[in-house]
């Protein structure tokens, strides 16, 4: 039997575990910075706000994180330590790039909390992914001046923001967990002792 507390805190592995997801998934988020920004930039041009298509893939590392850590503060650590990596190996926005890794792994932390860190389902992954879209968005309405901006252009954004996400980090953050897993690698996690 486990109490709460053996089951929140970090083993050595969870650290480490963490921390290559966190940097597998800011290589990723490097090579999408170019892909996914002339994405974002296409759609936005054909319509202003569509553009939130594009940024599911850079809010997979907080569903990943929560997903196989299955623990406090997992989510936002392994999108944090993501942002970090990308803003280290140089993208177009520099600094706040670790701002937005903060708020969009805050956004998928808190879902997870809210289900007690008890339920890793397909469904709770796409709120996860969703949580972190609400938290980019948020971020953004100051940093990329969005509150400025019309509340039909913040409309679309927003809901193109949360179906990318839902798929982008929360579909595909779960198949991917479900892959690792079958593989035996996740064996040491409850992710891969039980299907997520």
């Amino acid at each position: 039997m486990t109490t709460d507390s053996s089951r929140a805190s970090w083993r050595v592995i969870d650290i480490i575990i963490a921390s290559v997801l966190g940097v597998a998934c800011g290589l990723i988020f490097w090579l999408w910075n170019s892909i996914g920004y002339a994405w974002f930039t296409a759609m936005d041009a054909l319509t202003p706000g569509f553009g939130g298509l594009a940024v599911g893939i850079w809010l997979i590392g907080g569903v990943l994180g929560g997903l196989v850590i299955r623990k406090p503060g997992a989510a936002l650590f392994v999108e944090l330590l993501a942002a970090i990596v990308s803003a280290l190996l140089g993208n177009q926005w520099g600094i706040e790039t670790m701002y937005s890794g903060l708020a969009q792994g805050l956004g998928a932390e808190l879902v997870f909390a809210a289900f007690g860190y008890r339920r890793f389902t397909l469904p709770v992954a796409m709120l996860a992914g969703v949580g972190a879209a609400v938290g980019a968005f948020i971020l953004e309405l100051f940093t990329s001046a969005n509150l400025a901006k019309s509340l039909t252009f913040n409309s679309i954004y927003l809901t193109c923001l949360v179906i990318s996400s839902a798929i982008l980090a929360g579909l595909l953050g779960h198949w991917l967990v479900r892959a690792l897993a079958a593989t035996g690698a996740l064996d040491r996690f409850a992710a891969g002792r039980k299907r997520v």
